[in-house]
């Protein structure tokens, strides 16, 4: 049940919120519980026992970490097996599969189903248990307040993958007041723009650049890819300002996701401000145990090629996401050996990192999009060397609505920090009112636009 669906906004939330106001204390959690194992089930209930398992091996080891002298041994069977259960259902019929085209064997695929959000909630599992076993004092004694945490219905599919410290600030139960309750319904509104009015529509153009084949030209194959560049953004920023606004409304506090990512100098910078969440997991608990940047340069590259290998297979059983992952590894390792800092302290300097910012993440995520390397292979040759103009990527450029152009120059200027900028600018009651008021209306315009069109899910929830 994604949170832009009919039965979502009409009916599962609504209810939801409205029973959570009328309750408080542990009686609120044991409801939020409830519900978040039913939005759950709702939309896979055959992973529902790998999420409860998942929740039981965090709370069990966090437990008895502070009352027994082995606690490494504890910390180190948590996320080993959190790592197994990840590796077995995810990647377990990728590596059978390279296998087999490596050494001609034919070992046969357990074709498991994948469990949804695994990848979010199994992180999610891992820092709770590596906080704990750094502060004894970190954890809870409450199976609940951790089975809350974990199945969270609001993250539980597509983060932000939150900290127990931070999450735990909502156990309390209480309930949210009327300006929280009415910044957390504009923050929903604003994801759900963003996913219906921004991603949905450029998801169109990409779609086609993907399917041109032979028939791509260098025009397409370049519009497809910025046009992708920003889906994925507003896809996946939408849907953390909805988990964000949904929590809000709750009364729990979710990270930062994005922090305008397009406006980066560098690819360091980029990974500052892009999927943050998941960045600060990697940096807290593998870059900075590997030894961050502390044992030299060499050490340092050779750290971040390795957390950004684990990064892009974290998204998903494929040689394209691995492929992602080295492409920004190779460049954030170069980054550490070139004055990229220096590059940036002058306006021009910034000026040609942010274009080749922007070049070097375009041309990953062409990679990322891909279902094949032979696919991304044909795309990236296309942008680069398919100067023959071809008749199927001229009627498919004459085919792009004006609602279409309209929406990337849109999400042109939404991916800029605008809103910020206004604030500081402008300020005031009449601007907060303002903004509510466009919210309303924005959410007329996306009722209007899921209506019109075809449902399509966020993208990180494949992952």
């Amino acid at each position: 049940m994604a949170f832009h669906s009919a039965p979502f906004l009409f009916f599962f939330f609504p209810a939801v919120w409205l029973c959570s106001l009328l309750v408080s204390g542990a009686g609120k959690k044991y409801f939020l519980i409830a519900v978040s194992l039913a939005f759950y089930a709702c939309g896979q209930w055959q992973g529902l026992p790998c999420l409860l398992l998942s929740a039981a091996v965090s709370y069990t080891a966090g437990f008895f970490m502070p009352k027994v002298r082995w606690k490494r041994v504890l910390l180190t069977f948590g996320i080993v097996f959190h790592l197994l259960l990840l590796g077995v259902f995810k990647y377990l019929d990728f590596f059978t599969g390279s296998l087999n085209r490596l050494l001609g064997t034919q070992l046969p695929a357990a074709g498991l189903l994948l469990p949804v959000g695994i990848s979010f909630f199994t992180f999610k599992s891992i820092s709770y248990l590596a906080d704990v076993f750094r502060d004894e004092s970190a954890g809870s004694r409450r199976f609940s307040d951790v089975l809350l945490y974990i199945a969270f219905f609001p993250q539980v599919t597509s983060g932000p993958i939150s900290r127990f410290g931070q999450f735990s600030s909502g156990l309390a139960g209480l309930r949210p007041g009327a300006e929280a309750c009415a910044r957390g319904m504009r923050r929903f509104i604003v994801g759900f723009a963003k996913k219906a009015l921004i991603s949905e529509m450029a998801a169109s153009v990409v779609n086609t650049a993907f399917s041109l084949g032979s028939g791509l030209d260098f025009r397409m194959a370049w519009l497809g890819a910025a046009a992708y560049t920003l889906q994925i953004y507003f896809d996946f920023s939408g849907y953390s300002d909805m988990a964000i606004g949904l929590g809000t409304l709750l009364g729990f506090e979710t990270p930062e996701n994005f922090d305008y990512p397009y406006i980066s100098a560098s690819i360091t910078e980029f990974w500052r401000r892009w999927h943050l969440s998941l960045s600060f997991w990697f940096r807290d608990y593998l870059y900075i145990p590997l030894g961050g940047g502390r044992r030299g340069t060499t050490r340092k590259c050779l750290n971040k090629a390795v957390v950004f290998l684990l990064c892009g297979l974290w998204h998903g059983a494929s040689w394209t996401f691995v492929l992602w992952g080295a492409w920004h590894g190779l460049l954030s390792a170069v980054e550490s050996i070139l004055p990229i800092k220096t590059l940036g302290e002058h306006p021009l300097g910034r000026f040609v990192g942010h274009v080749y910012t922007l070049l070097a993440v375009c041309v990953g995520f062409v990679v990322f999009r891909a279902a094949t390397v032979a696919e991304a292979a044909g795309v990236l040759r296309a942008m680069f060397s398919g100067f023959t103009l071809s008749p199927a990527s001229t009627l498919a450029l004459e085919r792009i609505s004006p609602a279409v152009w309209c929406a990337l120059g849109a999400g042109a200027v939404g991916s800029l920090p605008v809103w910020p900028w206004l604030r500081k600018k402008l300020g005031g009651k009449w601007l907060e009112f303002s903004a509510y008021a466009g919210a309303a209306a924005l959410f007329v315009l996306c009722l209007l636009a899921s209506a019109g069109s075809s449902f399509q899910p966020f993208i990180y929830a494949q992952f």
